[in-house]
């Protein structure tokens, strides 16, 4: 049975340098999405939201693997962040962010796997926000990214870089601060953490 690694699927939105700023085009993508609010270091609704997202994603996997033959590597997590005035937007007070958690998923996931997925997690007890969790398409657009190397809290000038390219390229920041972790921070010193840092933008008038 082949596995499909959505990475290599979408590799140009995976594999972005880590010297220049890119800007592309973002499809429609599904994801399992948990949303909240607060810091996410101290935040026990954001502990709660990453164990219901891995526990959905990899029922989900061994759920397709039985039932349709169709294997997929779980992908990592993902996070939108926000104020509701982005200009606000900082790493330095993170208590009032909102957050969307979330993790990709092939394309052959049905609304009709996901609830058997939920329905099969609450079964077990290990999905404490399975109600609050869904699946939806997140349409990106034209977006602007760059893959980040270092502590989570050393993000800030990267962003504020990436911000002020964009605008030097005639486009206005819209929708919300994307970040993709491509290692996990439980088990990778600070200073060897990978993230894709993304922002939608939009032509501006």
């Amino acid at each position: 049975m082949e596995k499909l690694d959505l990475k290599k699927q979408y590799k140009k939105l995976y594999s972005p340098s880590s010297k220049e700023f890119t800007i592309l085009e973002i499809p429609p993508l599904t994801y399992i999405m948990v949303d909240g609010h607060g810091n996410p270091n101290t935040a026990q609704m954001y502990k709660d939201a990453l164990q219901t997202l891995y526990g959905l994603a990899y029922t989900l996997k061994f759920h397709c693997k039985k039932v349709l033959e169709q294997d997929f590597t779980v992908m990592g997590l993902e996070g939108l962040w926000w104020v509701p005035d982005m200009q606000d937007f900082s790493t330095s007070s993170k208590e009032d962010w909102d957050w969307t958690a979330m993790i990709l998923q092939p394309d052959f996931i049905t609304p009709e796997l996901f609830e058997e997925a939920r329905r099969q997690l609450t079964a077990k007890g290990k999905g404490p926000l399975a109600d609050k969790a869904r699946l939806e398409t997140y349409n990106e657009g034209t977006s602007v990214q760059i893959m980040y190397f270092g502590p989570y809290a050393d993000e800030g000038p990267t962003i504020a870089n990436m911000h002020a390219y964009a605008i030097e390229q005639g486009y206005a920041l819209s929708g919300k601060h994307h970040e993709i972790y491509m290692n996990d921070a439980r088990r990778v010193a600070p200073e060897k953490l990978k993230t894709i840092i993304r922002q939608p933008i939009k032509k501006a008038n």
